[in-house]
């Protein structure tokens, strides 16, 4: 466990450990959590408004990020994230996340509160633009766990190669109105 304290902010520091998951020890990605030093219930819903959670919860309280295909859990004294390369990963995804819960909270009488989470992409809206052929050059066993897989934002439009260029473009209109940016 390494001991981040960092004496400025709302959220002074955290505790992070590392791992692989215990029911499949094989796994390349690594996950981590980090026990808070502060209790961020109260800034969760304003961190929502400014980073679009992919969903909310209220009771108890959470906020879940969905980023690179990776879910990224913020509790009220905790921080869990999955699919992480390294350390070093997890330490640049924390240090981001400090700095996002610090200046939300700083900034709070300026943010509407949200408690709701993003509007998410239709998985048959998507399969609608997509051609149906199963062909499985995007690595995928149909075009539906495909439509599934840019739903949860893991993989792009770009990753479907007989999508035409006018259907890819028309794909990521689409898309575009849910986010799955990168964030860090």
């Amino acid at each position: 466990m390494k001991d981040r304290r960092k004496p400025i902010g709302f959220l002074r520091g955290y505790k992070k450990s590392i791992f692989r998951p215990e029911q499949n020890p094989g796994f390349e990605s690594l996950h981590c959590t980090a026990d808070l030093e502060q209790d961020i219930s109260a800034v969760l819903p304003y961190l929502n408004t400014l980073l679009g959670g992919f969903e909310y919860l209220k009771d108890p309280p959470a906020l879940i990020l969905k980023s690179q295909g990776r879910l990224i859990t913020l509790h009220p004294c905790q921080i869990a994230i999955n699919a992480l390369k390294d350390d070093e990963e997890a330490e640049k995804i924390l240090q981001w996340l400090m700095a996002e819960i610090n200046a939300a909270w700083e900034a709070r009488d300026a943010i509407q509160p949200s408690f709701e989470g993003l509007p998410r992409p239709g998985i048959l809206e998507i399969l609608r633009r997509l051609p149906k052929t199963n062909c499985r050059k995007c690595g995928q066993p149909t075009c539906l766990v495909f439509a599934t897989r840019l739903a949860e934002g893991v993989q792009t439009a770009a990753d479907c190669p007989e999508l035409s260029k006018e259907a890819r473009r028309g794909l990521e209109d689409y898309l575009s109105g849910f986010h799955f940016e990168d964030r860090f």
